[in-house]
């Protein structure tokens, strides 16, 4: 039975790793808490299973929130010359760009294989890829050299997520913009209840199960701290049905999301499972019998400041009650 896609409008141990013989190495961020060795291999593995064609089947999530995504950045009325897409994958957001919005792409992600799972014939404006680690995105990327920057659900695997968005603002001109989605606090928080109450009842403790996300409010005073102005930071949920939580747990993998929590167990008992399957059917299923999950979708968007920028208005300074426009 196919997932059913429904809408709703509503910040890690690193390690160096190497992939196709393109090193990796650099240095440790100050807090460590994914190991990012680990994400390496699951988001190789979900590409190169059956030739890429299990990863494929469950874009369903990305290209939802690459949509939403799309909608923000047209807004922007502009033509960009250079945007450089962080942990792009195979291109979920870059393939959406219509002719003209920009002139070209930089697609970057720490899986090769993921990078280029899919022809470049996809495409409509000019892309390249290149294979690189986001948490040292200056290696590569010269300084004020970006028109945009933008990353689609893939910041919420970044160790050191205020390092990071230093360097994305290093990395654009004045005046350039920082667009991004990232899974929220509330994501998959079926699961994750699911689990640790099963794990209560059959082991007597909780682990880690599923990555630890931020909120709305964090990414606010994160993005702040680093720089951006006009900032805005909204949610959307994308909400899935699935048959039972087995289903669930295989697209994850297939999606090259499952748990890379430095600290975590690498089994789970077969009564825990059992017995989250249970939880999980008695607390959310839904009338059809079917399960959600939920996915928070943090949308956010940030500019570098310049002399001339526009500033936000005087708080109070408004002469236009809302009670009057609603």
């Amino acid at each position: 039975m196919a997932p059913v896609l429904l809408r709703c409008a509503l910040a890690r141990n690193y390690a160096s790793v190497t992939s196709r013989g393109v090193s990796l190495m650099q240095t440790s961020p100050p807090y460590q808490l994914f190991d990012r060795h680990a994400k390496l291999l699951q988001r190789d593995r979900a590409a190169l299973k059956d030739d890429g064609a299990a990863s494929r089947q469950v874009d369903y999530v990305r290209e939802e929130a690459a949509n939403q995504m799309l909608e923000r950045f047209l807004d922007i009325k502009r033509t960009f010359n250079t945007v450089l897409d962080i942990g792009a994958g195979p291109g979920h957001f870059s393939r959406l760009l219509p002719p003209g919005s920009v002139n070209q792409v930089k697609m970057v992600d720490i899986s090769y294989s993921v990078l280029h799972r899919d022809p470049m014939t996809d495409f409509e404006v000019h892309v390249s890829r290149q294979q690189l680690d986001e948490e040292s995105l200056l290696s590569v990327v010269p300084a004020n050299s970006q028109d945009a920057v933008v990353s689609c659900l893939n910041l919420h695997w970044v160790n050191d997520l205020p390092g990071v968005l230093v360097q994305i603002k290093k990395a654009l001109k004045p005046d350039g913009v920082f667009l991004a989605a990232m899974f929220g606090g509330d994501t998959l928080f079926e699961l994750r209840t699911s689990l640790q109450l099963a794990e209560v009842e059959r082991e007597g403790g909780i682990s880690p199960r599923v990555s630890p996300m931020t909120s709305t409010g964090d990414m606010s005073g994160l993005l702040g701290r680093a720089g951006f102005t006009l900032l805005t930071v909204d949610i959307e949920e994308i909400r899935v049905e699935y048959p039972t939580m087995w289903e669930l747990v295989h697209d994850l993998q297939d999606m090259g999301e499952s748990n890379a929590v430095l600290d975590r167990r690498h089994f789970i008992h077969r009564d825990t499972l059992l017995a989250a399957t249970s939880i999980y059917q008695n607390l959310y299923a839904t009338k059809k019998g079917t399960i959600p999950a939920t996915f928070q979708i943090i949308h956010m968007i940030g500019w570098t400041p310049t002399p001339n920028q526009r500033k936000p208005l005087t708080r109070g300074s408004a002469d236009t009650n809302l009670k009057d426009i609603l």
